[in-house]
């Protein structure tokens, strides 16, 4: 233990010379809390909304208030025309075409029923099609109401009504960044935990150090763990800042138990600290490292839920992603910031973690070739 404590204090000394790392390990997750939520933000807000209001009348200007009132859409502009209006949509001034058409209200209060055009620009998928989603339903609304106050003014007696009051559990205002942060926390975690292991062992390498502790008697276990044990440390004071950040900058805090994200982040820092020593005992030059490291996370990242459902993708990939460390303390941070979930609830990831951790250390034990 003795000689484990000379490693170790040798490592901080070099992490403390390297004035790099004590600033990457402030601003990465400054950056990662503050920044990356509103780049990592799929809410589509700010919809540029161009009007043909062929009718002018009361139903129409109470039609276009309402959409206004909505918060999703900005009027960019009032089109006498079609084609005026598609001029506007080619040069990216508006996103959404409606047209309402001569006689509006006077075919609604007749037949009950009138027809209205919505043309959405599609070369962005997302804000078309969620777009044309939140102006259908604003339209279904002022559609129902219109409905409702004819019925009662023919009968002079309120109609029967069901109103639905929707309750979402665990983000009751469906606040995209509820969700974004605890997954960008734990993309943080990954890249220090992950990417200096990997960078440390190989810069020693290239610097011919390396070559000296392979003449040295010490046993293989001891000198993968200090090279582990100071990241570790690093983990967990990334992971404070990074929560701390949230609580205050997002209001977020766990719903349940903070020692059990703290217990599941020892795992998780173990394991991908773990891979990072892997790479660096398969790389010669901090280049090779940063290559594959770049791939692994990457894919680590894409693959974990971060962005997307898991269960929304193809069935192949949902295989493929059991072997990202990354899904798995997504889900559980996930969990315990929104839901509250206890140790019985996350039997899976716990498992998955602590094999992840087993393999990772004893391939990187196994792979660093130490002359003997």
């Amino acid at each position: 233990m003795k000689v484990l404590r000379y490693l170790l204090e040798k490592e901080f000394k070099q992490i403390k010379r390297n004035g790099f790392i004590p600033r990457l390990i402030i601003m990465m997750p400054l950056m990662a809390m503050i920044v990356f939520p509103y780049a990592a933000n799929f809410d589509v807000k700010d919809i540029h909304l161009s009007v043909i209001d062929h009718d002018r009348s009361s139903y129409s200007q109470a039609l276009i208030q309402k959409i206004q009132s909505g918060g999703y859409f900005r009027i960019a502009n009032i089109s006498d025309s079609y084609e005026e209006a598609l001029s506007s949509v080619e040069v990216d001034k508006s996103d959404i075409i409606i047209e309402i058409p001569l006689n509006f209200e006077k075919e609604l209060v007749k037949d009950q029923q009138a027809n209205l055009m919505i043309s959405a620009n599609a070369v962005n998928g997302n804000k078309g099609g969620l777009g044309s989603a939140y102006l259908i339903q604003i339209i279904s609304e002022f559609n129902s109401n219109i409905r409702a106050d004819l019925t009662q003014n023919a009968s002079n007696a309120a109609a029967p009504a069901m109103v639905l009051l929707p309750l979402y559990r665990y983000n009751p205002s469906l606040r995209y960044d509820v969700f974004m942060v605890p997954a960008l926390l734990i993309m943080v975690l990954a890249m220090i935990s992950g990417f200096l292991p990997a960078l440390n062992i190989v810069g020693e390498k290239q610097s011919g150090t390396i070559e000296q502790m392979n003449v040295t008697p010490l046993k293989k276990s001891i000198f993968i763990l200090s090279k582990l044990i100071p990241y570790w440390i690093i983990g967990y004071v990334v992971l404070t800042i990074a929560m701390t950040i949230a609580y205050f900058y997002w209001g977020l805090k766990p719903a349940g138990s903070i020692a059990l994200i703290y217990f599941f982040a020892t795992l998780f820092i173990v394991a991908f600290s773990g891979f990072g020593l892997v790479i660096s005992n398969y790389a010669s030059t901090v280049q090779q490292a940063m290559f594959m490291m770049f791939f692994f996370m990457i894919t680590f990242i894409l693959m974990s839920g971060l962005y997307t459902p898991v269960a929304n993708m193809p069935t192949w990939a949902q295989l493929i992603s059991n072997i990202s460390p990354l899904k798995y303390l997504i889900e559980v941070f996930r969990r315990v910031y929104l839901k509250g979930s206890g140790i019985t609830d996350l039997i899976r990831p716990l498992i998955a973690l602590i094999s992840f951790a087993f393999v990772f250390y004893s391939w990187a034990i196994l792979s660093y070739r130490k002359t003997e």
